[in-house]
């Protein structure tokens, strides 16, 4: 018991230290998860039969919100995608501007929210079966507007034909069994960082 109890600890301090860093601190934090995102996104894996790659990307953003919260977490992606859209090259091999993962990117955003209102603001869901749930739901959020985009992108770019379920098979199926094992990694990471509960025991 006294073994479960330094830990929870140790998982407290952890989780007051990140919400009692100075605005500094947190805008230094908040950088430093932009630049982990984008030297992730260099993790790639190619695929002849979609624009859309496998990068290691989305473990950066599915902790983001664990790590810095909801606001600063929310914001690192933010910076992340803002810069990379204005020309900055860190997105998926070293490109720029809103190309076919645009919408991936963008979703980025609200899945970094999501976590991070509810690991701020609901004790039960740092527990685990939740955190991988909400680990899930995070990569959904980036899905759907990802899978939009590809959709608009395609077809300015001259490609007809592609319907839903098309879109859906490369632009969901060849990540989908890639991207639940990585929301899973998340989901034990955070579970291992942030403490279920309020105060330590």
């Amino acid at each position: 018991m006294q073994i479960i109890s330094n830990v929870n600890r140790f998982r407290y301090s952890i989780f007051q230290w990140r919400v009692s860093l100075s605005i500094p601190g947190k805008i230094a934090m908040m950088c430093g998860m932009a630049a982990l995102t984008g030297l992730l996104a260099q993790v790639r894996i190619p695929l002849p039969f979609t624009p859309v790659p496998i990068t290691g990307q989305v473990m950066a953003v599915l902790l983001a919100g664990i790590v810095m919260g909801k606001w600063w977490g929310g914001g690192s992606m933010a910076l992340y995608a803002g810069l990379g859209i204005a020309g900055l090259p860190w997105f998926t091999g070293f490109s720029s501007g809103l190309g076919a993962t645009g919408g991936y990117i963008l979703g980025f955003i609200p899945a970094t929210l999501f976590l991070g209102y509810f690991v701020d603001t609901h004790v039960k869901s740092r527990r685990l079966l939740p955190l991988l749930g909400l680990m899930l739901i995070a990569t959904l959020l980036f899905y759907i507007p990802g899978v939009a985009w590809l959709g608009l992108w395609l077809k300015s770019s001259g490609t007809t034909g592609i319907g839903f379920a098309g879109l859906l098979a490369i632009g969901v199926g060849p990540f989908i069994v890639f991207d639940i094992i990585k929301a899973v990694l998340a989901g034990l990471i955070a579970f291992a960082i942030v403490p279920g509960q309020d105060k330590s025991a």
